[in-house]
């Protein structure tokens, strides 16, 4: 092993995590770049808008499920082959995706996409990991940061406008450039380090029991989410049966993981105290990243009337920010401990978020949104960078392909609970201001009288003096249905500022790291 701790890459370092940050990025940015034309590919396939969705969550649940297979994956035909598969197989799968002729070969052409994009994610990560010495790894993940976060809020945009001036179908032709220079460039750069072996022996043990209990989890759970608010959750036998499906997969791969010789996913990790932390800390920065990202282009699509492209383009100078942020964060990983890094991007969300539920309203411009998008960002690469980094330490250099594969499969599962729970709570508490807000529309209400009274005047310039009265009740309820929506949206923002006061706390929780050093030895909980 003595060769091994010294080995280096022949390339350059940066070229690599460059290389794969290319390939990474294509992946990413798949998550979220179909979102806006949903409604086009609906109707150009001759589907409903409800049968359309299920080209996000046919893609999310392969996705999701080969996240952790990365590490098997690898010890069979080694970590770059195994990179370079996945390179090929998403890049086909998307001119399968452009070419579809109908919704069924759409979704076929969406799974075997997600295959091929489940096993580009972690292995960018576990190769840049393994192609710097630790005192640098927190700049090189700023650039893997950059790519998990700038992608998914560039995505919508860039659909949007795509969509709306070419057709929906270059969203995945546009994949294909990139992802022949990202197999030219893997070719040519990455190489295995020595502790990554390949054993054609490893095919015939695979973990066929794991892979189907996580099947079974990651299917119901992302049917449940994705579906769940549309058939009222669990008033539906459908998405109860998901529901169940969930829990007896995740208990069932828990159990059978903790005991399988060769598990797909070593949960066994999980007895590192900091890797337990980072994961959790994952799962919520995930979590309130996916969220936001969605609620402010939903937020200004809904009530302030903005097309997709502009939505998305509010969120651009948050893109910018990341550009500057990133490398700043980076460089801080080498001078300061994990935990404190983490802990002052927590509190930066929790000051950004409650800054939203303050000043988020039906009267805000353009510019303010972006600066609200500007100061959400912020917080995230020294969130994600710290974590990240501190989820490597401590832990032997052979686990790096599972260390990666569960740090982004957590967080990805942290993204898709925090848009479905947070979109209903969205939808529940619109209903509950709703309700509110109706007592102040009783006949008896002077201000509701008056209100009522001056529209009908203004109307009846137009129409009858009945009809001038239903149109007057009918805009005063519109604006109480759209103040009862800001509102709404209001209190999510302040629960998310609230959870990011507890993810201080649980910053704290780490093992004091010397920076640029990793975290003290021993830290395995038996």
């Amino acid at each position: 092993m003595a060769n091994a701790e010294r080995w280096q890459p022949k390339a350059n370092p940066w070229l690599i995590a460059a290389t794969v940050a290319l390939a990474a990025f294509m992946e990413v940015l798949d998550t979220s770049i179909a979102n806006v034309a949903l409604p086009h590919i609906a109707g150009n396939l001759g589907a409903s808008q409800d049968q359309g969705t299920w080209v996000l969550t046919s893609y999310l649940v392969s996705n999701a499920i080969i996240l952790p297979v990365g590490a098997w994956a690898s010890s069979v035909i080694g970590r770059k082959n195994f990179f370079l598969l996945c390179i090929i197989i998403f890049t086909v799968a998307s001119f399968l995706c452009g070419i579809a002729p109908s919704l069924p070969i759409l979704l076929l052409a969406r799974i075997i996409q997600g295959i091929g994009g489940g096993g580009l994610q972690p292995m960018a990560q576990a190769i840049m990991a393994d192609s710097f010495e630790e005192k640098k790894r927190g700049l090189a993940f700023s650039l893997y940061g950059l790519v998990a976060v700038l992608a998914p809020s560039i995505g919508p945009t860039m659909g949007g406008w795509i969509t709306d001036n070419y057709s929906w179908r270059w969203i995945f032709y546009i994949n294909l450039p990139v992802g022949i220079l990202a197999f030219v460039l893997v070719t040519r750069l990455v190489e295995d380090p020595p502790w990554i072996r390949a054993d054609r022996n490893n095919l015939r043990r695979l973990d066929y029991i794991g892979l189907a209990f996580l099947t079974l989890a990651m299917g119901g759970m992302q049917i449940f989410l994705d579906k769940g608010e549309e058939n009222d959750w669990f008033a539906s036998n459908f998405i109860r049966a998901f529901a169940a499906m969930f829990v007896v997969g995740m208990v069932g791969l828990i159990w059978w993981e903790w005991r399988a010789k060769n598990p797909i996913m070593n949960i066994k990790l999980f007895r590192y105290k900091n890797f337990a932390i980072c994961c959790a800390l994952m799962i919520l920065v995930g979590g309130v990243l996916n969220a936001a990202t969605v609620l402010q282009p939903q937020f200004l699509q809904q009530l302030l009337g903005y097309t997709a492209t502009s939505a998305g383009e509010a969120l651009t100078w948050g893109g910018v920010t990341l550009l500057f942020v990133m490398p700043m964060a980076g460089i801080a990983t080498s001078k300061f401990a994990a935990r404190n890094l983490a802990a002052v991007g927590f509190c930066f969300f929790a000051a950004a978020y409650y800054y939203a539920s303050t000043h988020l309203s039906l009267q805000m411009s353009f510019s303010f949104a972006s600066w609200l998008r500007v100061i959400q960002m912020i917080p995230i690469p020294f969130c994600f960078i710290a974590i990240t980094n501190a989820a490597y330490v401590g832990l032997p250099k052979e686990a790096s392909n599972q260390v990666s594969g569960i740090i982004n499969f957590v967080r990805n599962v942290g993204g898709s609970i925090f848009i479905a729970v947070t979109g209903a709570i969205v939808t529940n508490r619109s209903l509950f201001h709703q309700a509110r807000l109706q007592e102040a529309m009783q006949p008896g209400s002077i201000a509701f009288t008056n209100q009522v009274n001056a529209l009908t005047g203004y109307f009846q310039t137009m129409v009858s003096h009945p009809e001038a009265v239903q149109m007057a009740r009918g805009t005063i309820y519109q604006q109480l249905n759209q103040q009862a929506a800001a509102q709404a949206y209001q209190d999510i923002y302040r629960w998310l500022s609230w959870m990011s006061v507890a993810m201080i706390a649980a910053a704290f929780m780490l093992s004091k790291n010397r920076p640029g050093e990793g975290a003290p030895a021993g830290e395995a909980v038996h």
